[in-house]
């Protein structure tokens, strides 16, 4: 019941948020999920017996959006150049991607205790890619006047999956996906989830048109010589569909094996019924590049 409330309350804010904010609100909305999940995951990091570049992590997860907010907050950018600055959101991330063996190998070396400094590292650069990036990618989806409904694509592509997954896998669940990681899981779930997840793709990409016009928010700027929505073909729709859910319910696998190589059962207690942050996004994480990268390439 408790998970069923949490999602009630959850779901019609994150809509709102999603259709309705102006960008700079949206973009800071990402930052402080960025933060919250990053907590979690550095939480497990530490469980683990390794010893991350936390407030590091923090800065440098938000770093793009930070530069983004000030171009739109201080520098009062006018609504049609917006788009193009939080397109920059991409490039500021090669930079850091460029940047980052400095940006943590450096303060490795003034560190009194070595012990598990390559670990250091690596969950540190991990935590920025996996939540860091991932999330951020939504402000330029979400900019996007032809693609911004790719984000609720992602969205009721994984919480179709998420619940066909739930309670067709506690009812007819018989066959273990991944009984190391995720007892629980069952291929019987996991192939509901996959034809929930399509089924919600193509309904959404069918009533895009529809869609896209709840998208309203102050500043909010058309370009007229680009097409209204985005266009994509039902059968990039299906492949879309089958990918994005695949590649969410590896994202919840591997958060399960994060949890369970540190021995935690839950990420934390912030939403009840559904455990902390990370346990409501790990889907969203492996899903959101998926989409991004594919939609670029077609």
């Amino acid at each position: 019941m408790k998970r069923v409330l949490t999602a009630v309350v959850l779901i019609p804010v994150v809509l709102a948020i999603v259709f309705w904010a102006p960008l700079w609100l949206f973009a800071l909305v990402v930052a402080a999920i960025i933060i919250l999940a990053l907590h979690e995951y550095l939480a497990i990091v530490e469980a683990a017996g390794i010893k991350p570049f936390r407030w590091l992590v923090y800065v440098v997860s938000v770093f793009p959006i930070f530069l983004l907010l000030l171009s739109i907050v201080m520098a009062h950018l006018p609504p049609h150049s917006r788009y193009y600055w939080a397109v920059s959101v991409y490039r500021t991330w090669w930079q850091i991607a460029l940047l980052s063996p400095a940006i943590f190998g450096i303060p490795l070396i003034f560190r009194n205790d070595m012990g598990r400094g390559l670990g250091s590292v690596a969950a540190s650069i991990l935590g920025i890619v996996y939540i860091g990036v991932s999330l951020s990618l939504l402000i330029p989806l979400r900019a996007d006047d032809t693609r911004s409904v790719l984000v609720i694509f992602i969205l009721f592509s994984v919480w179709a999956g998420d619940i066909a997954a739930y309670y067709v896998g506690r009812s007819l669940g018989r066959h273990k996906l991944a009984p190391v990681v995720s007892p629980n899981k069952s291929w019987e779930g996991a192939i509901a989830s996959v034809l929930a997840s399509v089924g919600i793709a193509v309904l959404v990409l069918h009533f895009r048109h529809v869609l896209d016009e709840w998208f309203s928010y102050p500043g909010m700027f058309r370009e007229d010589t680009f097409p209204p929505v985005w266009p994509l073909s039902l059968a990039h729709a299906l492949v879309l569909g089958v990918l994005t859910n695949v590649a969410a319910q590896f994202g919840d696998l591997f958060e399960s094996a994060l949890k369970r190589g540190a021995n935690v059962k839950d990420s934390g207690t912030l939403l009840p019924g559904h455990g902390g942050m990370l346990d409501r996004i790990d889907a969203l994480l492996f899903a959101i590049p998926i989409v991004a990268v594919y939609t670029s390439l077609v």
